[in-house]
């Protein structure tokens, strides 16, 4: 039987589209898994919303090309958004790279494999036709191949973007924004539950963003929340200028809505904000914190931050410190900026210098480690809820979890399997985590 080995860079979409990438091999004949040096084909779902992981993107095909020598007969496919960022360059660049195609292709790619296979090294970067009020971006035929992981299911609710942040890429990996039907949706949605979902991910670049006939993402939310069978419902992520207080409510409401939000604000300045066409301000940002704070119980939040923006003065980046003192996120993505092509923030000079970013950047995660450290500590002691997700890579008999709010508990207890949702108590923590016993 043919092999094929993926390696997924970058975000929740991309393991979205992954999944869906391994359903698509498994139909046409492959054994999707073991050891990617062994592999028939070799597929690099890439990222570059940061330049580190399109660094080693490159790394990865160097590799690669070197077992091609060996190997003559591998395919080497490079997708996701780096093929869609660089198209025709990376087959230039790397000889030992058959096919290229961007995120809009994913459903095509046992045609693009088959055309390699008759000798076509190419290039697929072109965009779906694109209805901006509707697009059921998963056809009808592939709407039963989404996979249960861990005990839960994602589904993409929207892809691309239409914010034009002045830093970000997505809009031009991942296109404009276009929502799907509410039907389509619900229809995958009780697929995987029933497959054995207890919790569902939503996903798009900016979920509460969402608008397909009539329908906005209060409306989605809440009719997937109703969905006979769910215990659990996410979403990410959600941009901060769409979120208002009727969603707050709804989540502090509703038992199945999960109380855990990754709400990005990226800087604390406001000069710098509004250079990034973030479109909010950190007052405004900091209010519907505390309201969401007020009304959703044990809510925890998680976010985005780039240190270094062109111009940042250390005043400005004090303002970041101090809305991370104030907002007190359990987790955060943390980042040096890095220019990406083709954005506006590309056409400023890049001019602080890498061992001020290396700096700011040290100083955010030292006091980001302090308020973890509160947070995981205040859990001391309580009860949980804890939906089982995986065993312990290096213990045995150890399983672990996620809690409601989303923090992992890891709890010896060898007989329960991936998928339960069971009665903890926290007895302990680790570094980034909580230890738990059943009650």
């Amino acid at each position: 039987m043919k092999s094929a080995f993926i390696q997924t860079f970058g975000c929740q979409m991309n393991d979205h589209d992954s999944r869906r990438m391994v359903h698509l091999l498994e139909e046409a004949g492959y054994q999707v898994g073991g050891e990617m040096d062994q592999a028939s084909l070799v597929l690099l779902n890439t990222c570059s919303v940061r330049e580190n992981p399109e660094n080693k993107v490159y790394s990865m095909v160097g590799r690669l090309a070197r077992i091609k020598k060996e190997r003559p007969e591998m395919i080497i496919a490079v997708g996701g958004c780096v093929a869609q960022q660089e198209g025709e360059k990376i087959l230039k660049r790397h000889k030992a790279v058959d096919l290229v195609f961007g995120p809009d292709q994913i459903f095509h790619l046992p045609r693009m494999i088959q055309e390699v296979q008759a000798g076509k090294r190419g290039v697929y970067t072109g965009w779906q036709e694109r209805d901006r009020k509707l697009q059921n971006f998963i056809p009808d035929e592939e709407l039963e191949a989404g996979t249960v992981e861990g005990g839960q299911g994602m589904v993409a609710i929207t892809k691309g973007c239409d914010n034009h942040c002045s830093f970000c890429i997505v809009p031009k990996t991942r296109g404009t924004l276009v929502s799907r039907e509410l039907d389509n949706i619900l229809a995958e949605c009780r697929d995987l539950i029933d497959k054995g979902a207890v919790e569902i991910l939503l996903l798009g670049q900016n979920v509460n963003s969402y608008q397909a006939q009539g329908h906005g993402f209060i409306d989605l939310l809440q009719a997937v929340a109703d969905l006979p069978g769910l215990k659990r419902l996410r979403f990410t992520s959600p941009h901060p200028n769409d979120w208002n207080a009727e969603l707050t409510d709804l989540m502090a409401r509703h038992p199945v809505i999960c109380k855990s939000l990754h709400l990005p604000f990226q800087a604390g300045s406001d000069r710098i904000l509004e250079l990034m066409r973030r479109d909010h301000n950190q007052a405004q940002y900091l209010a519907k914190v505390a309201y969401l704070r007020e009304q959703v119980a044990g809510l925890q939040l998680s976010t985005d931050v780039i240190v270094g923006y062109p111009g940042e003065t250390e005043a400005e980046f004090e303002e970041t410190l101090e809305v991370l003192k104030q907002a007190k996120f359990f987790l955060i993505y943390a980042f040096k900026y890095s220019p990406r092509p083709g954005t506006k923030a590309a056409q400023l000079e890049d001019d602080i210098p890498t061992e001020v970013k290396e700096a700011r950047l040290e100083r955010v995660l030292k006091l980001q480690a302090g308020i973890q450290d509160q947070i995981l500590d205040a859990h001391l002691g309580t009860r949980q809820e804890v939906l089982i997700d995986a065993a312990h890579p290096k213990e045995r008999g150890v399983m672990q979890g996620r809690t409601d709010a989303n923090l992992r508990v890891a709890l010896s207890a060898p007989d329960l399997e991936i998928g339960d949702l069971v009665p903890v108590t926290i007895t302990g923590r680790r570094e980034h985590s909580l230890l738990g016993d059943i009650t």
